[in-house]
């Protein structure tokens, strides 16, 4: 036999195999290259979605009385100045409405150029007044004889007393169970309105989905101070 012949037919068994191996490595690619397209493609569609969001709310066409009092009270709850505060926030198409307690000047001042740098807030009314904290008088009056030392002694014992669920205004637990549902994505516009009456919560509104109203209560229930909480969230369109 030839040995060129010979040649040739080892050569096409290589060959096909060589091009299967290819073939598939082709598909391989291709089949990468898909789900890379589709996962790119999803991200862009979230951010799409949020950018969308945001740029509503900015012009003020889909921001709820509801968001606006989530917003307010979430933005309470870091501020050095409005510790000790009970404060209570009423939105009714776009004006808010600020009533209870702060403990000085200064907290009033603060809790009112929040509210009003608020996106969405047309005016604030302010009927907040200025009022010395309860339940830790002693403790504050200490802090201010010893001196620095002292005040953080005073901070460390509130924060106990928060945990023990003693120092806790209403306003507080308000305020706290609103700033964990403005980035929950279960209750995205969702219209709840969120009442506490010593300890005890009440919960009214709507949520999207059973989710989010099985969500909305699962953080209320879990909030520092909180004493029990009712539910009366309804399952409702979309505001």
């Amino acid at each position: 036999m030839n040995t060129g012949t010979q040649l040739f037919r080892c050569a096409v068994p290589v060959c096909a195999v060589l091009l299967m191996a290819t073939a598939a490595g082709a598909q391989s690619t291709t089949e990468r290259k898909a789900r890379e397209a589709k996962a790119e493609t999803a991200q862009e569609a979230r951010e799409a979605k949020q950018e969308a969001r945001d740029a509503t709310r900015k012009t003020g066409n889909a921001i709820t009385d509801s968001w606006i009092t989530m917003k307010v009270h979430s933005q309470f709850i870091p501020e050095d100045a409005l510790e000790d505060s009970d404060i209570d926030v009423d939105t009714k198409a776009g004006v808010v409405t600020l009533n209870g307690t702060v403990v000085t000047a200064a907290g009033r001042s603060r809790a009112v150029a929040i509210a009003k740098a608020t996106d969405g807030v047309k005016s604030v009314s302010d009927r907040l007044r200025v009022a010395p904290a309860t339940g830790d008088h002693d403790t504050r009056e200490a802090a201010g004889k010893a001196g620095a030392a002292a005040r953080e002694g005073a901070r460390e014992a509130k924060e106990a007393g928060r945990g023990a669920g003693n120092a806790v205004t209403d306003g507080w637990l308000t305020s706290k169970i609103y700033a964990q549902y403005i980035d929950e994505d279960a209750l995205d516009d969702s219209d709840i309105d969120v009442d506490t009456n010593r300890g005890v919560v009440t919960l009214t509104g709507t949520a999207k989905t059973r989710a989010g109203v099985a969500r909305a209560e699962a953080i209320a229930k879990a909030t520092e101070g909180v004493k029990s909480v009712a539910n009366r969230i309804k399952v409702g369109p979309e505001k």
